[in-house]
């Protein structure tokens, strides 16, 4: 007899039957956070499938139970209570959907709930909120094949959320159905989409918000697109123009072959480029940014309730900590030490004015997380470890900024060492000189040994001064600050010591 499979209670499975591709995203509970530990995707095109009567046909049908049939597999090791399928648009259309369903759920052993356009932008919205941080309003987007989710909230709380009838598979079969790229094709799915985005531009944009975020595959290839091309990953309307003109050039879609774009992605690229041009237009959006998280990660958070943690930065600090063995005491030292080095500095650094204290709170307590490997190279370690390794509640810039300077507190300091971050490279020099100051104040690991201190900043100098005598009466700090100041000097700044 085979040895009988025991379900896994703390392992979740959520699959998302959408219009152009099934999703199955299975995650761990794990260190009060979620760690992914399976996706598979393929690429189904359900709304290719729809005639002018939304009946599905039997070709598309049996695409999806192909795919279904290979994700029944590993549904196998993950208890029923801890599945969840959901379906959006073109399953919501289909007159004939229950056929599709029946059959569907009969092959996964588990039921299929076909939620609205309004729940699948409000869980879309919790995805995002989940994997995100926005202190005010926040406008999320998501393309979808058959369906696009237009949505302003603040905190968890949806406050306006839509479901437009349009997606890239449904304006591919209607506006690029000769595969041709021209302006014609172009200029017509982009006004066929501002004309139903209109419906709702006017309540959005009196509403207004302080973020853009993009939660679909259409954003995220853009922005491959304009990393390939050594810009900035904020999507602005002049940037999806240049997109649009370079992708006309290659004239068909077959040919399409711009530097970043996948091939998984090619076949509906210029449609949800369209849609995402007429949003940008009809909403007056200035810039936008790739969400983290969308509907799959909305429905993994509702379904563990010991995520429902709002302090969503917290959450995944506390993860980090608790997984590599951190030494809290340590850390909340080096953290304390560094928002007191950044205040004392507040007049003439704008730190808290550049969003930086929280990142210079979770910088501080993550620095040591590559000790866990070796102490040697442990900053290096530490920055791998963030670089690879999701973070829920910062953005992707944060996230850079974040790995770039746990890798730079300590030992050697090169010159525009953060050139890469663009915007954010001087709140980076800001925090490493900091957070280096910090760890060293902090070496002894000890709270009643921590020194007076007094630092000031004028322009580029720190000038970090103690009580008279305690520098010679502490040879080995004074040793490695001194070394400090050597080590900024070269990198281009100044540290003075007395």
């Amino acid at each position: 007899m085979g040895q009988q499979l025991i379900p896994q209670k703390n392992v979740y499975a959520v699959i998302d039957l959408g219009s152009n591709s099934f999703h199955m995203l299975i995650a761990k509970s794990i260190a009060d956070g979620i760690q992914t530990i399976g996706r598979v995707k393929r690429k189904v095109r359900l709304a290719a499938g729809l005639d002018d009567n939304n009946v599905l046909s039997c070709e598309a049908m049996q695409r999806g139970w192909e795919c279904l049939a290979l994700f029944a597999e590993r549904l196998q090791d993950i208890p029923k209570k801890n599945v969840t399928i959901v379906a959006t648009a073109t399953l919501r259309l289909a007159t004939n959907a229950d056929v599709f369903k029946q059959k569907a759920e009969k092959i996964l052993g588990h039921k299929i709930n076909v939620i609205s356009g309004e729940l699948e932008a409000r869980t879309i919205y919790k995805g995002v909120a989940h994997t995100s941080s926005c202190s005010g309003n926040q406008l999320v987007i998501d393309i979808g094949g058959a369906s696009t989710e237009v949505v302003i909230g603040k905190s968890f709380d949806a406050l306006h959320y839509t479901s437009l009838n349009m997606g890239c598979v449904t304006f591919l079969e209607r506006y690029f159905k000769d595969q041709l790229l021209n302006h014609i094709n172009f200029n017509n799915a982009i006004n066929a989409a501002q004309e139903i985005v209109d419906d709702i531009a006017c309540e959005y944009k009196a509403t207004g918000w302080e973020v853009a975020s993009g939660a679909s595959g259409t954003v995220q290839a853009i922005q491959e697109i304009m990393v390939a091309q050594n810009k900035s990953d904020l999507l602005t309307l002049e940037k999806l123009n240049i997109i649009k003109e370079q992708a006309i050039a290659y004239n068909t879609i077959s040919a399409l072959a711009l530097p970043g774009l996948s091939e998984d992605r090619r076949l509906v690229f210029v449609s949800g480029l369209a849609i995402l041009i007429a949003l940008f237009k009809s909403l007056e959006i200035k810039k936008m940014g790739l969400a983290g998280g969308a509907l799959r990660e909305g429905v993994l958070y509702s379904m563990v309730p010991q995520l429902n943690s709002k302090d969503i930065r917290k959450r995944t600090v506390d993860g980090f900590m608790t997984r590599y063995h951190v030494d809290q005491k340590q850390a909340n030292r080096v953290c304390c030490l560094a928002l007191q080095l950044a205040e004392s500095v507040s007049v003439d650094w704008p730190i808290k004015e550049m969003q930086g204290l929280a990142l210079l709170k979770a910088t501080s307590k993550l620095h040591e997380l590559g000790l866990i490997i070796e102490y040697k190279q442990y900053h290096q370690h530490t920055a791998y470890i963030l670089e690879k390794t999701e973070m829920p509640g910062f953005s992707q810039s944060e996230h850079k900024l974040i790995a770039a300077v746990a890798k730079t507190h300590r030992e050697d300091i090169t010159p525009n060492c953060f050139a890469d971050l663009g915007a954010n490279s001087l709140l980076a020099q800001y925090l490493v000189r900091i957070l280096r100051l910090a760890v060293i104040l902090s070496m002894r690991r000890q709270d009643d040994v921590l020194p007076s201190f007094e630092l000031t900043a004028q322009n580029d100098e720190l000038n970090l001064k103690f009580a008279t005598n305690w520098l010679k009466e502490h040879p080995l700090m004074a040793s490695e600050l001194y070394q400090e100041s050597k080590q900024q000097e070269r990198a281009g700044w100044k540290l003075v010591v007395q």
